[in-house]
């Protein structure tokens, strides 16, 4: 079982920015720094949103490895997605995670909502990361309590009133 301890370090070694990010490259290595760090310090709350998850990093053995330390007693880990073909195509180890902790696990859907609708987030209660375009991977972070509330409303409406329950853990046949 990996620890926090045993995680690899974000490479280079740095604290979460704050500001704009541009590139692909660069989402896909802040969602890797955002979830190592949560392992490390401990974050209470994750909360990942995006039409389906294509160019999220949490297939890597890293991010699950960082995922399994982090997923502790008291922790909460929420995913919004326009559907979760994606994540079942593409992240095969994110999904045996998800099975194993699906008790800390909320997952919810939108299918009818236009997919560039669906906000492309990561936040905690600590930082949050919002890609503005998908297409560009163009996007702002930081850790300002303004960003973060603003952020969570509107992650929190789409739960409320544009979501339904999905992703379900197993899938039971008759």
């Amino acid at each position: 079982m990996t620890n926090a301890a045993d995680l690899p370090e974000p490479v280079p070694l740095r604290e979460l920015p704050t500001g704009r990010f541009s590139g692909r490259d660069d989402f896909q290595q802040l969602v890797r720094d955002a979830i190592f760090t949560a392992a490390r310090e401990g974050w209470q709350e994750i909360f990942i949103s995006d039409a389906n998850f294509h160019d999220w990093p949490l297939g890597e053995r890293e991010v699950v490895e960082a995922l399994q330390a982090w997923a502790q007693g008291g922790r909460r880990f929420s995913m919004l997605a326009g559907d979760y073909a994606d994540v079942i195509r593409r992240h095969a180890r994110f999904v045996r995670w998800r099975g194993t902790w699906e008790h800390i696990i909320s997952c919810r859907r939108s299918p009818a909502a236009d997919p560039l609708d669906i906000p492309c987030a990561l936040w905690s209660p600590h930082w949050a990361m919002h890609r503005l375009d998908t297409e560009r991977s163009v996007g702002v972070t930081g850790s300002e309590p303004d960003r973060r509330v603003s952020l969570r409303e509107t992650l929190n409406e789409w739960v409320r009133s544009k979501s339904v329950p999905g992703f379900p853990s197993t899938t039971l046949g008759l």
